[in-house]
């Protein structure tokens, strides 16, 4: 659809003309309204320069266009069905949250959410001014095999138990609540008491490719650390959380440290990885799988590997690439659990995926899809 007139934003449920103080104090965007099999959601910003929605791997820039000489800018965006989304505001060089969204993702990011898209329980709405909580326990790890110090911060979730590494740590600490997340799925039974250990990211392209030297500075260098922290943690048990490269890093550990890594809850895995894939024009469009369905394809015994892979059913082109490592991992004998998240390449969709997938890894009884 696309608006004609003023009383077009009466179907997303605003009223008055837009720019008037009445339209203002009624203005509650993102809003959807069904559009074929998918939907039509409309944006508002308030302001006189011109502006654009950036959205995070789902689409290209959307441009505003403005109402008349009004303050008002808007933007009819067809989205499909089941879809969580990060976006923000593009001001010139700047990016700002959506004042009218509520849900927000840091300082200067939004969440927006088609109707149909399956909630999220345990995730807190916080708006884009919150700050959020950080874990009391902080470690200075200073790292001789991978140079440099960094801050590591420990959260006992219902008290401790096993360690759930999370990779890419920082932005499940102020971009995405998940201390106050699993605090909320362990006190409601769905998973077991842990010891969140959020492990920030320097270089993710460095670290997060198959490289060994991350993974022997974490089992020679942090885990001792996290030991000695005062902090119950059961590192026989450990989990490997991760996202995006992320997740073909905790891939990678759990095929090659297997003594280590024995549980993986690996979100859109960056399963098109090759050492030289970086180089090429097109990264994703080289051998389906990669270096992993490569490893995976030399038999290896993982029948003491749990691991639950999830991607955004939007992913089309990441789709092959993680199938094959899917099926390839559970021929080799691992217990795999599969799953696709209402989202693209995109955080906000894979929260729901990480506190299902965890509990699962661990072979918490009340861990469904």
């Amino acid at each position: 659809m696309r608006l004609v007139g003023e009383d077009a934003f009466v179907a997303f449920g605003l009223s008055g003309a837009p720019g008037t103080d009445e339209f203002w104090a009624t203005a509650r965007t993102p809003a959807s309204v069904p559009d074929g099999d998918g939907w039509v959601t409309l944006f508002l910003r308030r302001g006189s320069e011109a502006a654009s929605i950036g959205f995070e791997s789902w689409s290209e820039p959307v441009p505003l266009r403005r109402w008349g000489d009004t303050d008002c800018w808007y933007a009819e965006v067809r989205m499909p069905a089941r879809l969580w989304v990060t976006y923000q505001f593009l001001v010139g060089d700047e990016a700002y949250a959506d004042p009218f969204n509520p849900v927000g993702a840091g300082g200067d990011r939004s969440i927006a959410a088609t109707p149909d898209a399956p909630a999220q329980p345990h995730w807190p709405l916080v708006g884009a001014a919150d700050v959020l909580p950080l874990p009391r326990t902080r470690l200075r790890w200073s790292s001789e095999r991978l140079g440099g110090r960094r801050t590591v911060r420990v959260h006992p979730a219902g008290g401790g138990g096993p360690v759930v590494l999370l990779l890419d740590g920082d932005d499940w600490l102020y971009l995405h609540p998940a201390m106050t997340a699993f605090d909320s799925a362990v006190a409601s039974g769905e998973m077991p008491p842990v010891t969140l250990v959020f492990l920030p990211a320097k270089d993710r392209a460095a670290e997060f490719g198959c490289r060994p030297e991350p993974w022997e500075a974490i089992r020679d260098e942090l885990l001792p650390l996290v030991a000695e922290s005062g902090v119950p943690a059961d590192r026989e048990r450990l989990v490997v959380a991760g996202q995006s490269l992320g997740g073909l890093s905790a891939m990678y550990a759990a095929l090659e440290y297997p003594e280590l890594v024995s549980r993986v809850a690996c979100q859109s895995g960056s399963f098109w990885w090759t050492r030289d894939a970086m180089d090429l024009a097109d990264p994703l469009g080289g051998p389906v799988g990669g270096a992993i369905a490569a490893r995976l394809r030399e038999r290896p015994d993982l029948s003491g590997l749990r691991v639950a892979f999830d991607v955004g059913e939007h992913e089309t082109r990441m789709l092959p690439h993680c199938e094959l490592v899917e099926t390839l991992a559970e021929q080799a004998g691992a217990a795999v659990r599969v799953s696709r998240s209402a989202s693209e390449h995109d955080r906000a969709g894979w929260r729901h995926a990480l506190l299902r997938d965890v509990a699962w890894a661990l072979g918490a009884p009340r861990a469904g899809r």
